[in-house]
C-alpha cells in the first residue's frame, strides 16, 4: 500500500535537483485511492513542500482520490497488475533498469579484456572470482545481520559506483593495465551476482507470494531493458569517451539506482504500520548461516543443484563462443561490436517474453513450466550444435539460452524463495546465487579448458551440454513440484 509520509516529502525536496521530474511523474501515475486514510492537512503539507521547489518542473503534482490512472490501465493490459500496485511496480522496474544498465554498460569492457587475456587466463580468473565470492559471503552475512535493508542496499549501490569511478580514473591511460583489467573482471563478476541476489531478496520482502507470480516477470523486464540500453550507450559513446568514460557512465547508473530504491520503499505495496517496521529489522544470525541452512534442507540443496547446472550449460557455451570469436575476429573492436549485437538480440527477445508471456505462463501452468521449458529446449539445441560447430551456430544457441533464461528461468527461480523465511531469503539465497554459482562456473571453466587442451572440439562439448541440460530439466521439474505442493498445503491451511 502506498505510504506518503513527512519523511518522503523532505526526501523529495532534498533530491529535487537530481530526480525532481522522475519523482513527480511517479507521484502522478500512482492511483490515489491506494493512499492510506489521512486527513487533508497531510496532503496539503505534501503540496506545500512541492511548491517550495524553485522550478515548476520539480513540483509534486496534486494528488487526489480519483479513478484508476492511465498508467494503471495500460499496465493491466500488459500484465495482471492491480491499480494499487502500479507505483511500486514502476519503481521496482526502474531500480532493476538502473542497476542492470550500470552493469551492462561496463560489461563490454570486461568481455573485450577476456578475449585479450585468452581462454586459459579467463578460466583461471573464474577461480579467482569464485574465491572472491566465497570471501564476500561472510561480509554480506555480517551486514545483513546488523543493518536494516533500507540502509545497506543503497550503500551497496554507492560502493559499486565509487569502485567504477576509481577504475575509470585508472583506465584513462592509453593502454589498459593487465592487472587492473584482471581485477576489474573479477570484481564485476562477483558484484554482478551479489547485487542481483540482493535485489530479488529485497523484492521478496515487499511483494507477497501471489504478487510475485503476477509481477516478477514485468519487473524483470526492467532489468532486460536496462541490459539493452546500457551496452547501446557504451557502443555509441566509447569512441568519444573511451573505456574510462564507460566506467563513469556505469557509476552514474548505480547512483540513479539509489534514488529508485528509496522511492520503492516509499511505495511499499503489501506492508504497513508496525508489521512493516518489524519486518525491516536486521536479520540476525551467524555469518555462515546461509551454508548451514542449505546443508540442512533438501529443497535448498535442490536449488543449489539447479544453479550449478545452469552455470555448467552457460559456461560451456561461453568458452566455445570465446574460442571461435578469437579465431574469426582478430580485431578487438570487431569483437566488441559482435558482443553488443548479441546483447541487443538477447534483450529484445527477453523483454517481449517477460512482458507478454512470463507472468501468464506462471499463472496458468505454474512455476514447474518456467523451470523445465528452457532445459528441454536446450537438449535439441545442443544436439543441433554438435553437427554445426560454427560461430553462427554457437551464437544462435547462446542467444536462445540467455534470452530464455532471463525471461523464464530467472523469474521462476526467484519464485522458489517466496515461501521461505527472511534469514533464508537473504543468507542462503546469496550463498547459492554467488558462491555456488561462481563455484560451478569455475569448475565448468576448468573442465571446458581441459577438454580443449585434450583436443576435443565444439561437437563433443555440445553433446555433453545436452546431457547436462537433461539433468537440469529433471532438477527443475522436482523443484517446481515441491514448490507447488508446498503452496497447496499453505493454501489449504489458510483456507
Amino acid at each position: 500500500m502506498l505510504r506518503v509520509t513527512q519523511r518522503a516529502v523532505n526526501d523529495h525536496v532534498t533530491w529535487q535537483a537530481y530526480m525532481g521530474q522522475t519523482t513527480a511523474w511517479l507521484a502522478n501515475i500512482v492511483d490515489a485511492r491506494t493512499i492510506p486514510h489521512r486527513d487533508e492537512s497531510t496532503l496539503d503539507e505534501i503540496h506545500r513542500k512541492g511548491a517550495a521547489c524553485n522550478s515548476a518542473a520539480f513540483r509534486i503534482p496534486r494528488v487526489t482520490r480519483s479513478t484508476d490512472s492511465l498508467l494503471s490501465r495500460l499496465l493491466a493490459r500488459l500484465a495482471p497488475i492491480e491499480p494499487r500496485e502500479a507505483g511500486a511496480v514502476v519503481a521496482a522496474f526502474g531500480l532493476f533498469f538502473c542497476m542492470w544498465a550500470g552493469y551492462f554498460a561496463v560489461r563490454p569492457v570486461r568481455e573485450t579484456i577476456g578475449t585479450m587475456l585468452g581462454r586459459e587466463q579467463v578460466a583461471n580468473l573464474w577461480i579467482a572470482t569464485w574465491i572472491g565470492a566465497l570471501s564476500i559471503i561472510p561480509l554480506y552475512g555480517a551486514i545483513v545481520a546488523r543493518f536494516q535493508r533500507r540502509i545497506f542496499l543503497p550503500w551497496s549501490y554507492g560502493v559499486v559506483a565509487l569502485v567504477l569511478t576509481g577504475v575509470g580514473f585508472a583506465l584513462r591511460e592509453p593502454q589498459i593495465d593487465p592487472l587492473i583489467g584482471r581485477a576489474f573482471y573479477v570484481f564485476i563478476s562477483v558484484v554482478n551476482l551479489l547485487l542481483v541476489s540482493m535485489f530479488w531478496s529485497f523484492l521478496l520482502e515487499l511483494f507477497q507470494r501471489n504478487q510475485a507470480k503476477r509481477l516478477f516477470g514485468v519487473i524483470a523486464a526492467g532489468g532486460s531493458l536496462g541490459a539493452l540500453v546500457g551496452p547501446l550507450l557504451s557502443d555509441v559513446l566509447v569512441r568519444w569517451i573511451g573505456n574510462s568514460g564507460v566506467m563513469f557512465v556505469g557509476a552514474l547508473w548505480f547512483v540513479a539506482a539509489i534514488f529508485c530504491q528509496r522511492t520503492l520503499l516509499a511505495l511499499r505495496p503489501t506492508q504497513t504500520g508496525d508489521a512493516t517496521l518489524a519486518e525491516d529489522r536486521p536479520v540476525g544470525g551467524s555469518l555462515l548461516a546461509g551454508v548451514t541452512l542449505i546443508l540442512r534442507s533438501p529443497y535448498l540443496l535442490g536449488i543449489a543443484s539447479f544453479v550449478m547446472l545452469i552455470a555448467a550449460v552457460s559456461t560451456f557455451l561461453y568458452f566455445e563462443q570465446m574460442s571461435l570469436m578469437e579465431a574469426e575476429y582478430p580485431d578487438a573492436e570487431d569483437r566488441t561490436r559482435i558482443f553488443a549485437r548479441v546483447d541487443w538480440i538477447v534483450q529484445t527477445f527477453t523483454i517481449l517474453s517477460q512482458m507478454l508471456l512470463t507472468g501468464r505462463i506462471a499463472a496458468r501452468f505454474g512455476v514447474t513450466a518456467l523451470l523445465t521449458f528452457v532445459p528441454l529446449l536446450m537438449i535439441p539445441a545442443f544436439v543441433w550444435l554438435a553437427g554445426n560447430a560454427t560461430l553462427l551456430a554457437v551464437l544462435s544457441v547462446f542467444v536462445l539460452r540467455r534470452s530464455c533464461e532471463y525471461a523464464f528461468i530467472r523469474p521462476g527461480r526467484e519464485m522458489l524463495w517466496s515461501s521461505l523465511d527472511t534469514e533464508t531469503k537473504y543468507k542462503a539465497k546469496s550463498t547459492i546465487d554467488v558462491a555456488v554459482y561462481r563455484g560451478a562456473d569455475a569448475l565448468a571453466a576448468q573442465f571446458s579448458n581441459g577438454l580443449a587442451t585434450a583436443g576435443f572440439g565444439t561437437a563433443v562439448v555440445a553433446l555433453l551440454g545436452a546431457v547436462v541440460a537433461a539433468l537440469w530439466g529433471l532438477n527443475g521439474w522436482w523443484l517446481g513440484r515441491r514448490f507447488e505442493a508446498h503452496a497447496e498445503i499453505r493454501t489449504n491451511k489458510t483456507g
